[in-house]
């Protein structure tokens, strides 16, 4: 039985992704099978996994795009090993990551994931040191102790500290729950922290740079926010926490995504659907609520522009 089960989900990532590939054939720990699953890429992706002839590689292609969950599971039930570890096209493993947490996860049958901090990279896979330290120090881990987290619920909601890429799993423990949610884009690695969190499985925190996290112009762009909000509107009306603290910080944030999702979509033109979010949204911002209300009432063609001139003069 192979122990490690590592999955590379890919979209159209053929120049980045062959670096995603040789961090994983250069671990220390060898005891490994390696999943790409093709998320129907038309950038010459086929054509560049048919060089490799490492029999421990597997290569999934869906002849359409099916979507980032729904990828993501595919490469999951492929999987055989004992653990299990998913990340991205346009990221990397340093070469000992499977070696440092893996010994964790054999050492302790009672820890259901093991996670790391990680390294911030750029285009051209030059580590920022600064961006780094500034990174841990934004999603908590700069103070997170090493070892089982406590209040992992608190950390894996609230300061959001586990990074899914940067993370070794039992794959048992993962079956249990059923993976990601099926037919989502975003915030489907939140949402599994979530629930692992609430059915009181066991998280170890590693503090060492152990993954390389890629920061790129891809990522961004306005086109992305639309269905980004809406799926986080999902995720966060997905739970309702014992914890008054938590739950007031769920309500908070739901809140605001409710008022930037009606305000985006008055924006492109759904101005009856994003009024009633935006009114849903009032109590995070009621200023900038009644801001977007009186743009809605511009004509269609108008709003981005005057969206634009309001998001200029307050930034």
């Amino acid at each position: 039985m192979t122990k490690i089960s590592i999955c590379i989900p890919t979209f159209n990532r053929v120049n980045l992704l062959p670096f995603a590939i040789e961090s994983v054939l250069q671990q220390t720990y060898q005891d490994f099978e390696l999943i790409i699953c093709d998320d129907g890429s038309d950038d010459g992706t086929p054509e560049l996994m048919s060089q490799y002839t490492d029999s421990r590689i597997k290569y999934i292609r869906h002849p359409q795009n099916i979507g980032k969950s729904n990828n993501m599971r595919s490469g999951f039930d492929a999987a055989t090993g004992e653990y299990f570890i998913k990340f991205d096209d346009d990221d990397k493993l340093t070469p000992n990551f499977l070696t440092r947490t893996a010994a964790i996860l054999d050492k302790n049958s009672s820890i259901d994931f093991v996670g790391t901090d990680h390294w911030v990279i750029d285009i051209n896979n030059v580590r920022d040191q600064a961006k780094t330290q500034e990174n841990s120090c934004r999603w908590g881990r700069a103070n997170l102790q090493a070892g089982i987290v406590d209040n992992l619920l608190e950390v894996v909601f609230v300061k959001q500290s586990f990074q899914i890429g940067a993370t070794l799993f039992r794959r048992s423990s993962l079956q249990e729950l059923g993976f990601m949610q099926p037919n989502w884009q975003n915030c489907e690695d939140n949402d599994l922290f979530v629930r692992l969190a609430l059915t009181g499985k066991k998280g170890y925190y590693l503090p060492e740079l152990l993954m390389e996290y890629r920061f790129h112009d891809q990522q961004q762009g306005i086109n992305r926010a639309i269905p980004y909000l809406t799926d986080k509107l999902q995720y966060l009306e997905s739970y309702k926490f014992p914890s008054q603290k938590l739950e007031e910080i769920r309500q908070k944030r739901l809140a605001e995504t409710q008022l930037l999702l009606g305000l985006r979509l008055i924006e492109k033109g759904e101005t009856q659907k994003g009024r009633e979010l935006v009114l849903a949204g009032k109590s995070f911002s009621s200023a900038k609520a009644w801001t977007g209300l009186g743009l809605s009432l511009l004509p269609v063609g108008l709003r981005p522009w005057a969206f634009g001139l309001v998001r200029r003069v307050k930034g």
